[in-house]
Protein backbone atom coordinates (compact mmCIF):
# COMPACT_ATOMS: atom_id res chain seq x y z
CA UNK A 1 0.00 0.00 0.00
CA UNK A 2 1.33 3.41 -1.03
CA UNK A 3 1.67 6.82 1.48
CA UNK A 4 -1.24 8.02 -0.82
CA UNK A 5 -3.23 5.03 -0.53
CA UNK A 6 -2.64 5.31 3.53
CA UNK A 7 -3.59 9.18 3.49
CA UNK A 8 -6.50 8.48 1.78
CA UNK A 9 -7.62 5.82 4.52
CA UNK A 10 -6.98 7.86 7.01
CA UNK A 11 -8.63 11.06 6.02
CA UNK A 12 -11.79 8.70 5.08
CA UNK A 13 -11.79 7.50 8.99
CA UNK A 14 -12.18 11.44 10.03
CA UNK A 15 -9.52 13.17 9.83
CA UNK A 16 -10.36 15.46 7.41
CA UNK A 17 -11.39 19.00 8.62
CA UNK A 18 -15.17 19.09 8.55
CA UNK A 19 -15.66 15.19 8.51
CA UNK A 20 -18.75 13.50 10.95
CA UNK A 21 -18.98 13.55 14.23
CA UNK A 22 -16.04 10.55 16.04
CA UNK A 23 -16.14 10.19 20.06
CA UNK A 24 -12.96 9.21 21.54
CA UNK A 25 -13.78 6.54 24.48
CA UNK A 26 -11.58 3.79 26.88
CA UNK A 27 -12.32 1.69 24.38
CA UNK A 28 -11.54 3.51 20.87
CA UNK A 29 -9.16 6.48 22.44
CA UNK A 30 -7.73 9.10 20.53
CA UNK A 31 -4.20 7.75 19.69
CA UNK A 32 -1.16 10.04 20.84
CA UNK A 33 2.11 9.83 19.59
CA UNK A 34 4.98 11.68 21.32
CA UNK A 35 7.82 12.88 19.52
CA UNK A 36 11.01 13.53 22.01
CA UNK A 37 10.33 12.40 25.78
CA UNK A 38 12.19 15.10 27.29
CA UNK A 39 10.90 16.85 30.26
CA UNK A 40 8.28 18.38 28.66
CA UNK A 41 6.87 15.10 27.67
CA UNK A 42 6.31 13.65 30.73
CA UNK A 43 3.60 17.40 31.18
CA UNK A 44 2.07 15.80 27.47
CA UNK A 45 1.74 12.32 29.17
CA UNK A 46 0.35 13.35 32.42
CA UNK A 47 -2.06 15.73 30.81
CA UNK A 48 -3.31 13.29 28.10
CA UNK A 49 -4.12 10.50 31.04
CA UNK A 50 -6.16 13.32 32.56
CA UNK A 51 -8.92 13.01 29.68
CA UNK A 52 -10.32 10.23 31.46
CA UNK A 53 -9.55 7.46 29.29
CA UNK A 54 -10.67 9.34 26.28
CA UNK A 55 -6.84 9.38 24.51
CA UNK A 56 -4.14 7.39 25.74
CA UNK A 57 -0.27 7.76 24.07
CA UNK A 58 0.27 4.48 21.97
CA UNK A 59 3.68 5.57 21.28
CA UNK A 60 6.63 7.53 21.26
CA UNK A 61 10.19 8.13 19.71
CA UNK A 62 13.41 9.82 20.73
CA UNK A 63 16.79 9.88 19.21
CA UNK A 64 18.04 8.46 22.73
CA UNK A 65 17.16 5.01 23.13
CA UNK A 66 17.73 4.65 26.86
CA UNK A 67 15.28 8.13 26.86
CA UNK A 68 12.26 6.93 25.03
CA UNK A 69 12.57 3.17 27.04
CA UNK A 70 12.00 5.08 30.37
CA UNK A 71 9.46 7.40 29.08
CA UNK A 72 7.26 3.56 28.06
CA UNK A 73 7.66 2.12 31.25
CA UNK A 74 7.22 5.05 33.29
CA UNK A 75 3.63 6.07 31.07
CA UNK A 76 2.77 2.63 29.82
CA UNK A 77 3.49 3.28 26.19
CA UNK A 78 3.23 0.40 24.05
CA UNK A 79 5.66 1.20 20.85
CA UNK A 80 8.99 3.24 20.87
CA UNK A 81 11.07 3.87 18.34
CA UNK A 82 13.83 6.00 17.25
CA UNK A 83 12.32 8.61 14.55
CA UNK A 84 9.83 9.44 13.67
CA UNK A 85 9.44 7.94 10.28
CA UNK A 86 10.13 4.49 12.53
CA UNK A 87 6.89 5.07 14.55
CA UNK A 88 4.54 6.50 11.96
CA UNK A 89 5.26 3.08 10.64
CA UNK A 90 4.72 0.84 13.16
CA UNK A 91 1.56 2.74 14.48
CA UNK A 92 -1.80 4.15 13.52
CA UNK A 93 -1.79 7.16 15.15
CA UNK A 94 -4.26 10.19 15.35
CA UNK A 95 -2.13 12.96 16.44
CA UNK A 96 1.69 13.88 16.77
CA UNK A 97 2.52 15.90 19.78
CA UNK A 98 5.85 17.64 19.06
CA UNK A 99 8.23 17.66 22.69
CA UNK A 100 11.42 17.94 20.48
CA UNK A 101 13.56 20.96 20.20
CA UNK A 102 12.52 23.83 18.13
CA UNK A 103 14.87 22.89 15.41
CA UNK A 104 13.16 19.62 14.57
CA UNK A 105 9.66 21.01 14.76
CA UNK A 106 8.94 21.82 11.20
CA UNK A 107 10.09 18.85 9.34
CA UNK A 108 8.94 16.82 11.96
CA UNK A 109 5.20 18.15 11.70
CA UNK A 110 5.50 18.44 7.90
CA UNK A 111 6.55 14.86 7.90
CA UNK A 112 3.20 13.92 9.93
CA UNK A 113 1.13 16.24 8.59
CA UNK A 114 1.84 15.16 4.82
CA UNK A 115 0.39 11.64 5.70
CA UNK A 116 -2.74 13.06 6.93
CA UNK A 117 -2.06 13.01 10.59
CA UNK A 118 -2.84 15.97 13.18
CA UNK A 119 -0.12 17.60 14.79
CA UNK A 120 0.68 19.53 17.93
CA UNK A 121 3.81 20.97 18.56
CA UNK A 122 5.54 22.43 21.84
CA UNK A 123 6.31 26.39 21.13
CA UNK A 124 8.32 27.64 19.00
CA UNK A 125 6.21 25.79 16.13
CA UNK A 126 9.06 26.75 13.90
CA UNK A 127 11.99 28.64 14.04
CA UNK A 128 10.89 31.57 11.38
CA UNK A 129 7.97 32.43 9.52
CA UNK A 130 9.18 30.88 6.31
CA UNK A 131 9.29 27.46 8.55
CA UNK A 132 5.72 28.14 9.70
CA UNK A 133 4.52 28.73 6.01
CA UNK A 134 5.89 25.31 5.32
CA UNK A 135 4.02 23.80 7.45
CA UNK A 136 1.00 25.86 6.50
CA UNK A 137 1.65 24.23 2.86
CA UNK A 138 1.79 20.67 4.54
CA UNK A 139 -1.22 21.31 6.28
CA UNK A 140 -3.10 22.28 3.34
CA UNK A 141 -1.69 19.63 1.32
CA UNK A 142 -2.34 16.44 4.10
CA UNK A 143 -5.57 17.27 5.29
CA UNK A 144 -5.18 17.38 8.92
CA UNK A 145 -4.90 20.32 11.32
CA UNK A 146 -1.63 21.85 13.50
CA UNK A 147 -2.00 23.66 16.49
CA UNK A 148 0.59 25.25 19.11
CA UNK A 149 0.51 24.31 22.66
CA UNK A 150 -0.46 27.85 24.29
CA UNK A 151 -1.72 26.41 27.43
CA UNK A 152 -1.94 29.87 29.01
CA UNK A 153 -5.38 30.45 26.71
CA UNK A 154 -7.08 27.93 28.68
CA UNK A 155 -7.77 28.82 32.13
CA UNK A 156 -11.29 30.25 32.82
CA UNK A 157 -10.09 33.29 33.54
CA UNK A 158 -8.22 33.97 30.43
CA UNK A 159 -11.68 32.42 28.63
CA UNK A 160 -13.35 35.13 30.44
CA UNK A 161 -11.31 38.19 30.00
CA UNK A 162 -10.94 37.49 26.16
CA UNK A 163 -14.85 37.34 26.09
CA UNK A 164 -14.83 40.73 28.14
CA UNK A 165 -12.83 42.65 26.10
CA UNK A 166 -14.88 40.86 22.69
CA UNK A 167 -18.05 42.66 24.16
CA UNK A 168 -16.81 45.53 26.25
CA UNK A 169 -17.76 44.93 29.92
CA UNK A 170 -14.68 46.65 31.09
CA UNK A 171 -14.38 49.45 28.64
CA UNK A 172 -11.85 49.86 26.16
CA UNK A 173 -8.14 48.38 26.36
CA UNK A 174 -6.06 51.50 27.33
CA UNK A 175 -2.56 49.93 28.03
CA UNK A 176 -1.26 47.11 29.69
CA UNK A 177 2.33 45.53 30.58
CA UNK A 178 3.73 41.84 28.92
CA UNK A 179 6.88 40.72 31.27
CA UNK A 180 8.64 37.21 31.11
CA UNK A 181 11.13 37.81 33.93
CA UNK A 182 13.07 34.76 34.61
CA UNK A 183 16.39 33.71 35.30
CA UNK A 184 18.73 31.10 33.83
CA UNK A 185 21.99 30.30 34.58
CA UNK A 186 24.96 30.08 32.33
CA UNK A 187 24.99 26.38 32.94
CA UNK A 188 21.65 25.97 31.60
CA UNK A 189 23.16 26.87 28.12
CA UNK A 190 25.20 23.65 28.28
CA UNK A 191 22.56 21.87 26.59
CA UNK A 192 23.80 21.57 22.70
CA UNK A 193 20.63 23.14 20.91
CA UNK A 194 20.21 26.16 23.70
CA UNK A 195 21.28 29.51 23.09
CA UNK A 196 21.78 29.47 19.08
CA UNK A 197 19.80 30.86 16.54
CA UNK A 198 19.97 27.69 13.93
CA UNK A 199 18.21 25.33 16.45
CA UNK A 200 16.46 27.41 19.01
CA UNK A 201 15.30 30.62 16.91
CA UNK A 202 15.88 33.09 19.16
CA UNK A 203 16.63 33.94 23.28
CA UNK A 204 14.07 34.62 25.99
CA UNK A 205 11.29 36.65 23.22
CA UNK A 206 11.26 33.32 21.32
CA UNK A 207 11.42 30.21 23.46
CA UNK A 208 10.49 31.80 27.03
CA UNK A 209 8.31 34.94 26.34
CA UNK A 210 6.08 33.41 23.49
CA UNK A 211 4.17 31.81 26.00
CA UNK A 212 3.04 35.70 27.66
CA UNK A 213 3.29 37.78 24.51
CA UNK A 214 0.31 34.98 22.93
CA UNK A 215 -1.85 35.05 26.41
CA UNK A 216 -1.72 38.77 25.16
CA UNK A 217 -2.39 38.86 22.47
CA UNK A 218 -5.03 36.41 22.44
CA UNK A 219 -6.82 38.83 25.17
CA UNK A 220 -6.82 42.02 23.58
CA UNK A 221 -6.17 41.04 19.88
CA UNK A 222 -3.56 41.53 17.09
CA UNK A 223 -0.75 43.58 16.78
CA UNK A 224 -0.51 47.04 14.86
CA UNK A 225 3.22 48.26 14.90
CA UNK A 226 6.29 47.38 17.77
CA UNK A 227 9.46 49.46 17.89
CA UNK A 228 12.40 47.40 20.38
CA UNK A 229 15.56 46.64 21.47
CA UNK A 230 17.79 43.44 22.56
CA UNK A 231 20.69 42.94 24.29
CA UNK A 232 23.22 40.11 25.40
CA UNK A 233 23.68 41.38 28.81
CA UNK A 234 25.84 38.41 30.68
CA UNK A 235 25.17 35.05 29.32
CA UNK A 236 27.02 32.79 26.87
CA UNK A 237 24.64 32.60 24.00
CA UNK A 238 24.79 33.58 20.57
CA UNK A 239 21.17 35.23 20.79
CA UNK A 240 19.94 37.72 23.30
CA UNK A 241 19.54 37.36 26.89
CA UNK A 242 16.81 40.30 27.45
CA UNK A 243 14.67 42.37 25.22
CA UNK A 244 11.96 45.57 25.94
CA UNK A 245 9.73 46.30 23.58
CA UNK A 246 6.52 48.48 23.16
CA UNK A 247 3.63 47.06 21.09
CA UNK A 248 0.78 48.82 19.98
CA UNK A 249 -2.39 47.02 19.12
CA UNK A 250 -4.99 47.14 16.52
CA UNK A 251 -7.40 48.81 19.29
CA UNK A 252 -5.34 51.28 20.02
CA UNK A 253 -4.19 49.91 23.23
CA UNK A 254 -0.01 50.45 24.26
CA UNK A 255 1.84 47.50 25.55
CA UNK A 256 5.19 47.54 27.44
CA UNK A 257 6.76 43.87 27.60
CA UNK A 258 10.08 42.85 28.78
CA UNK A 259 11.74 39.25 27.94
CA UNK A 260 14.74 38.66 30.54
CA UNK A 261 16.27 35.47 31.84
CA UNK A 262 18.50 37.85 33.99
CA UNK A 263 15.84 38.44 36.36
CA UNK A 264 16.86 36.42 39.74
CA UNK A 265 13.11 37.12 41.27
CA UNK A 266 10.98 35.61 38.83
CA UNK A 267 7.58 36.21 37.29
CA UNK A 268 5.22 35.93 34.32
CA UNK A 269 2.88 38.75 34.33
CA UNK A 270 0.23 40.88 32.40
CA UNK A 271 -1.33 43.79 33.23
CA UNK A 272 -4.11 45.00 30.84
CA UNK A 273 -5.68 48.41 31.68
CA UNK A 274 -9.09 48.87 30.74
CA UNK A 275 -11.49 52.15 31.01
CA UNK A 276 -13.93 50.55 34.08
CA UNK A 277 -10.53 48.25 35.66
CA UNK A 278 -7.25 46.82 35.78
CA UNK A 279 -7.20 43.27 35.69
CA UNK A 280 -3.98 41.57 36.65
CA UNK A 281 -2.18 37.87 36.08
CA UNK A 282 1.23 36.90 38.61
CA UNK A 283 2.12 33.79 38.01
CA UNK A 284 5.36 31.75 37.24
CA UNK A 285 5.13 28.72 34.87
CA UNK A 286 1.18 28.48 35.34
CA UNK A 287 -1.68 29.55 37.38
CA UNK A 288 -4.85 29.12 38.90
CA UNK A 289 -7.92 31.74 39.85
CA UNK A 290 -5.99 33.04 42.78
CA UNK A 291 -3.42 34.26 40.16
CA UNK A 292 -5.76 36.59 38.74
CA UNK A 293 -6.93 40.04 40.61
CA UNK A 294 -9.37 42.69 39.42
CA UNK A 295 -9.14 46.70 40.68
CA UNK A 296 -12.15 48.72 39.64
CA UNK A 297 -12.01 51.60 38.41
CA UNK A 298 -13.65 55.04 40.79
CA UNK A 299 -17.09 54.60 40.33
CA UNK A 300 -17.35 51.30 38.17
CA UNK A 301 -17.25 48.81 41.38
CA UNK A 302 -20.36 47.50 41.86
CA UNK A 303 -20.25 46.94 37.61
CA UNK A 304 -16.78 45.31 37.86
CA UNK A 305 -17.77 43.02 40.78
CA UNK A 306 -21.26 41.89 38.93
CA UNK A 307 -19.03 41.09 35.66
CA UNK A 308 -16.35 39.35 37.07
CA UNK A 309 -18.45 37.32 39.53
CA UNK A 310 -20.36 35.82 36.16
CA UNK A 311 -17.44 34.82 34.80
CA UNK A 312 -16.18 31.07 34.98
CA UNK A 313 -13.68 29.91 36.93
CA UNK A 314 -12.07 26.45 38.94
CA UNK A 315 -9.57 25.73 35.47
CA UNK A 316 -6.09 27.05 35.63
CA UNK A 317 -3.71 27.16 33.07
CA UNK A 318 -1.96 24.07 31.60
CA UNK A 319 -1.76 21.18 28.74
CA UNK A 320 -4.76 19.50 29.93
CA UNK A 321 -7.00 21.90 29.37
CA UNK A 322 -6.31 22.83 25.95
CA UNK A 323 -5.65 18.89 25.22
CA UNK A 324 -9.69 18.63 26.21
CA UNK A 325 -10.24 21.32 23.78
CA UNK A 326 -8.33 19.61 20.94
CA UNK A 327 -9.95 16.26 21.81
CA UNK A 328 -13.35 18.08 21.25
CA UNK A 329 -11.77 19.85 17.95
CA UNK A 330 -11.31 16.35 16.53
CA UNK A 331 -13.92 15.01 17.88
CA UNK A 332 -16.22 17.43 15.51
CA UNK A 333 -13.91 17.91 12.65
CA UNK A 334 -12.81 21.03 13.28
CA UNK A 335 -9.33 23.35 13.29
CA UNK A 336 -7.63 22.27 16.39
CA UNK A 337 -6.86 25.48 18.85
CA UNK A 338 -4.16 26.95 18.68
CA UNK A 339 -4.58 27.38 14.41
CA UNK A 340 -1.71 28.26 12.46
CA UNK A 341 -3.17 31.61 11.60
CA UNK A 342 -3.07 32.10 15.57
CA UNK A 343 0.54 31.00 15.79
CA UNK A 344 1.80 33.64 13.17
CA UNK A 345 0.10 36.67 15.17
CA UNK A 346 2.38 35.49 17.70
CA UNK A 347 5.59 34.64 15.96
CA UNK A 348 5.06 37.18 13.31
CA UNK A 349 5.14 39.55 16.30
CA UNK A 350 8.31 37.93 18.02
CA UNK A 351 10.07 38.66 14.34
CA UNK A 352 9.13 41.87 14.58
CA UNK A 353 10.59 42.80 18.12
CA UNK A 354 13.58 41.20 16.65
CA UNK A 355 13.67 43.02 13.00
CA UNK A 356 13.05 46.50 15.12
CA UNK A 357 15.67 45.70 17.89
CA UNK A 358 18.26 45.14 15.41
CA UNK A 359 17.78 47.86 12.21
CA UNK A 360 16.07 50.47 14.33
CA UNK A 361 13.28 51.22 12.82
CA UNK A 362 9.28 50.61 13.40
CA UNK A 363 8.06 47.45 12.48
CA UNK A 364 4.24 47.03 10.92
CA UNK A 365 2.84 43.33 10.34
CA UNK A 366 3.24 42.34 6.54
CA UNK A 367 6.84 44.45 6.67
CA UNK A 368 8.28 40.73 7.04
CA UNK A 369 7.56 39.39 3.88
CA UNK A 370 10.18 36.54 1.95
CA UNK A 371 12.40 39.58 0.69
CA UNK A 372 12.96 40.32 4.50
CA UNK A 373 16.01 39.04 6.43
CA UNK A 374 13.97 38.31 9.39
CA UNK A 375 11.11 35.77 7.56
CA UNK A 376 14.04 33.10 7.26
CA UNK A 377 15.43 33.73 10.57
CA UNK A 378 15.05 35.67 13.71
CA UNK A 379 18.66 36.66 13.33
CA UNK A 380 17.97 38.49 10.73
CA UNK A 381 20.96 39.64 8.36
CA UNK A 382 23.05 39.21 12.02
CA UNK A 383 22.68 40.03 15.43
CA UNK A 384 24.99 43.91 16.81
CA UNK A 385 27.01 40.91 18.50
CA UNK A 386 29.51 38.62 18.20
CA UNK A 387 28.59 35.64 17.20
CA UNK A 388 30.72 33.40 19.80
CA UNK A 389 30.36 35.00 23.41
CA UNK A 390 33.61 34.51 25.61
CA UNK A 391 32.17 31.91 28.52
CA UNK A 392 32.86 33.57 32.51
CA UNK A 393 32.93 31.56 34.33
CA UNK A 394 32.56 33.48 37.41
Amino acid sequence: MTDSEITTIRRGEAFAPGASSRVFTAEKPLRVGVVGTGGIAAAHARAVASLGGRARVVGACDIDVDRVRDFQHTWDVPIGTTSLEELLEAVDLDIVHLCSPPGSHKQQAVTALRRGIHVLSEKPPALSLAELDEIAAAEAAGGAWFATVSQHRFGSRALWLRDGVADGALGRPLSGVCNTLWYRPDSYFAVPWRGKWDVEGGGPTMGHGIHQLDTMLSILGPWSQVVAVAARQARPVATEDLSHAIVTLGNGAVVSVVNSLLSPRETSYLRFDFEYATVELEHLYGYTDDSWRITPAPGHEEQVAAVWAQGPSGTGSGHAAQFAAILTAIEHGEPLPVTLPDARTTLELIAGIYASAFTGTRIHPGDIDNASPFYRTMAGNGAPWDAQPEHDPR
